[in-house]
């Protein structure tokens, strides 16, 4: 392999998810998002859904997101579809249609498929009615949100996505001894400077999501203080004491002295408006206080809201469009402090790597390289005419 720096392939604020010193192969995004939708076809994912589900999942690697790529591929997805709690054939079904308003029951369907089916449907909605709010039950893991909300983003709508974590419980509330909410990812997009370049905001409510702790523990790193805590509270920063049970997800906000209790609060506003409106599994449920308060439960039976607005149904959009280049343009020519990144907004530098690793591939570490190509999926790296090239150092 050659030598290269990671640190130079990826613009804007933030260490690479690969640290320095990672071996990486890496693969052209054609090919990766062909592997991808081969392993969703093979599990009985029909052509267009199989392809949808690799576009989304590859789009964590695209973005620089690699703990929400195909990292989770044989992890996560591949299990979920040999084990029958996701079904390949599945067909989401209308419960409630009020026009603007939809209750869907996903029926396992593999959610980085069904999650941009019901964004799109809530566009499609929006764009009748001005907004659109489809809400959804019994679904799977959805990947990035970010990637379903820039859909109606680049359709000139705002987007929203909340999704809990089934009956999946990780973390503690301020000051309790038992696990009962998930990550409970939010995320809003909304059109920005231009096409490419989007408003993506995409968080968990936790301090990282768990993708980030085990691909600190698959690349054997360890983590910063702050990311888990023991059953004291107490820092933890060996991420496999995450799977081993003996670690929680913090809240955004640290301690509740420096705010957890408002990344609570968002995780919990996510489980209203996720699970508790349409009816799917929530963390907080009687099963939650059984046992001795580890994280424990499994994501079935997500649930998640789908939400678009359509600016133009309530103001000229013309207006709209110069109030957001004002907004977005005002805060891009904010000067930066000395030595500091460009200022910018969330969604701008995952659009500019994903800019970069369309024209130049993508780094994969070498340990996940050897994963896809043990599933048959990519070639050895090494053989003619591979098309992959060695990094890391």
């Amino acid at each position: 392999m050659t030598v290269q720096d990671q640190t130079r392939r990826q613009p804007g604020p933030g260490a690479p998810e690969q640290p320095l010193g990672t071996p990486t192969v890496t693969v052209p995004y054609d090919v990766l998002l062909t592997a991808a939708t081969t392993a969703f076809t093979t599990r009985g994912l029909p052509e267009g859904r199989a392809r949808a589900a690799a576009t989304a999942l590859c789009y964590g690697d695209l973005a620089g997101l690699g703990s929400h790529g195909v990292f989770n591929l044989a992890r996560l997805y591949l299990p979920l579809l040999d084990s029958g709690r996701a079904d390949p054939d599945a067909e989401p079904r209308a419960v409630t249609d009020l026009g603007a308003c939809v209750l869907l029951d996903s029926r396992r369907a593999l959610g980085l498929w069904a999650a941009a089916e019901a964004m799109d449907l809530a566009a499609e909605r929006a764009r009748r009615h001005g907004v659109g709010l489809v809400s959804v039950r019994n679904a799977t893991h959805f990947g990035c949100a970010g990637h379903h909300t820039a859909r109606a983003a680049r359709q000139g709508l705002i987007g929203v996505l909340a999704g809990n974590c089934g009956g999946q419980r990780i973390a503690r509330p301020p000051h309790g001894l038992l696990a009962m909410l998930g990550t409970n990812p939010l995320s809003v997009a909304a059109p920005a400077l231009d096409d490419d370049h989007p408003y993506v905001l995409d968080m968990s409510t936790t301090v990282v999501p768990t993708g980030r702790v085990r691909t600190a523990e698959r690349n054997g790193e360890t983590i910063p203080a702050g990311w888990l805590e023991d059953a004291q509270g107490e820092p933890v920063t060996d991420p496999a004491a995450f799977d081993r049970g003996e670690a929680y997800l913090r809240w955004l906000g640290g301690d509740p002295q420096t705010g957890a209790y408002k990344g609570y609060g968002l995780g919990l506003a996510v489980e209203v408006l996720a699970a508790l409106l349409p009816g799917a599994a929530t963390g907080p449920a009687p099963g939650a206080l059984d046992g001795d308060g580890r994280p424990h439960g499994t994501d079935d039976d997500i649930g998640f809201l789908a939400l678009a607005i359509d600016p133009g149904a309530l103001r000229p959009r013309e207006e709209f469009r110069e109030d957001t280049l004002s907004l977005f343009g005002s805060l891009t020519r904010c000067p930066s402090a000395p030595g500091g990144p460009a200022v910018r907004y969330p969604g701008w530098w995952e659009a500019e790597r994903a800019r970069d690793r369309l024209r130049d591939g993508i780094p994969l570490p070498a340990h996940l390289y050897d994963e896809l190509v043990g599933l048959g999926l990519l070639p050895a790296h090494g053989t003619a005419g591979d098309g992959m090239r060695g990094g890391g150092r």
